[in-house]
């Protein structure tokens, strides 16, 4: 994409602070200059709450202009940042390094980070960020090269001096896929003990929450009870469940999009069902009487009625220090599926019907989850005695046998 050079003006500018009563921001900062290149007069406005917050912007662009920046770069989003100056920010690379590095920047960076101005880009929103996608499934590479991107704008915006240090140079993300690789390897590991494990987690979190919202509680408790993922269980509509049955048509997810958080098809583009316990119908039968009459009404949300997400669900519970204090130091919010799982599995679920409840693509993916504990081994063999010495034309035990092992 075409580099337009940014001239250094350093002319003097003109501001002045407008009081507008009435107005929820009700101080205009605005800032003046002439442009040296095309003799236009130009300016750069924005409201504020106060009158302090007004000056303190407008001393912001005054140092930026005494730098030779012009105050309409120092005040542009990243997005529109990232399109004035990406070709400087990745001068030096290869082609097969750009392409998927714009893909990046086009597909994930703007639609998450984008509208922010470059010099309110915090390390914590970069990190919050980054989080996200690892939570709605990106790849390692996908998120590296996403990454990589954010880091070389940035690191523009530093040398042009809009910004003192590069807030994309993040650490710890990688851990989150080895994570995922231990869980691959063994997911039962990932999850809650038993049902009083998980009321106590729902209890804890709420306790932790502003104003000790119960709703996060129900959410908890309902996504592991479903092993669903947060973002199935924010696109839960009344219309969606069956209290005739008891199941819940899992058909949607909400996920960050472009513009914010938006509904979409479920991870493997296919509806299911999925069983809603005795445990959990008390608290969805309460949910739908309150809804009743808004069939497209969700039945999750927030304590003001927002959407739900993973990272939503973390902020307002103090999610890690309260896994914490309860001895769960590696515990997720994906962690609940896991539970779910491994519940169901250990209940007895087929593999087959298990596979469908969890929306597997591969069967293997769901054989993870029948890894049999000691109790579950000790009941096969005993389930093998009984059908060796109770089906017709087996041979019966060796004689003396029982005796033998008695001995041993």
């Amino acid at each position: 994409m075409p580099y337009r050079h940014q001239l250094p003006i350093a002319v003097p500018l003109s501001h002045d602070i407008e009081h507008r009563p009435g107005r929820k921001l009700p101080y205009k900062a605005r800032v003046r200059w002439t442009d040296p290149s095309t003799k236009q007069r130009r300016s750069v406005a924005q409201m504020h709450p106060d009158q302090e917050s007004a000056q303190e912007w407008i001393d912001s662009l005054l140092a930026s202009a005494s730098r030779g920046i012009n105050p309409a770069t120092a005040t542009q989003t990243l997005a529109e940042y990232g399109t004035t100056h990406m070709t400087l920010a990745l001068r030096g690379l290869e082609a097969k390094t750009t392409d998927p590095y714009l893909a990046g920047w086009r597909l994930r960076v703007v639609p998450a980070l984008g509208h922010l101005p470059v010099t309110m880009v915090t390390n914590g929103a970069v990190d919050r960020t980054a989080y996200a996608w690892i939570a709605d499934g990106e790849g390692r590479s996908t998120v590296k090269n996403t990454l990589a991107v954010l880091v070389r704008v940035m690191e523009q915006a530093v040398h042009d001096g809009l910004i003192t240090a590069n807030p994309a140079r993040i650490t710890g993300w990688q851990r989150q896929y080895q994570l995922a690789e231990d869980e691959l390897d063994d997911p039962r590991a990932l999850a809650l003990p038993d049902w009083d494990a998980l009321q106590e987690l729902a209890a804890a979190l709420v306790a932790r929450s502003a104003d000790q919202y119960p709703g996060w509680g129900d959410v908890v408790t309902f996504a592991a009870c479903t092993a669903a993922r947060i973002g199935e269980v924010s696109g839960v509509r009344v219309k969606d469940i069956d209290t005739t049955n008891w199941i819940w048509t899992l058909r949607r997810q909400t996920t960050p999009s472009p513009g914010g958080l938006a509904d979409k098809n479920t991870k493997g583009k296919v509806a299911r069902r999925v069983p809603l316990i005795e445990e959990v119908r008390p608290m969805v039968a309460q949910r739908l009487l309150t809804l009743r009459d808004k069939p497209d009404a969700r039945l999750f949300t927030g304590p003001r009625g927002g959407r739900i997400t993973t990272a939503v669900l973390r902020d307002a519970t103090h999610w890690d220090d309260a896994v914490q204090s309860l001895g769960y130091e590696h515990l997720r919010r994906h962690d609940l599926r896991h539970t779910g799982l491994t519940w169901m599995a250990d209940a007895g679920v087929p593999l087959h019907v298990l596979r469908l409840i969890a929306g597997h693509g591969s069967p293997h993916t769901t054989q993870r989850y029948l890894h049999p504990d000691l109790q579950s081994v000790v009941h096969a063999g005993r389930t093998l005695s009984n059908h060796l010495t109770t089906t017709p034309g087996l041979p019966p035990p060796a004689p003396g046998m029982s005796a033998t092992l008695r001995r041993l």
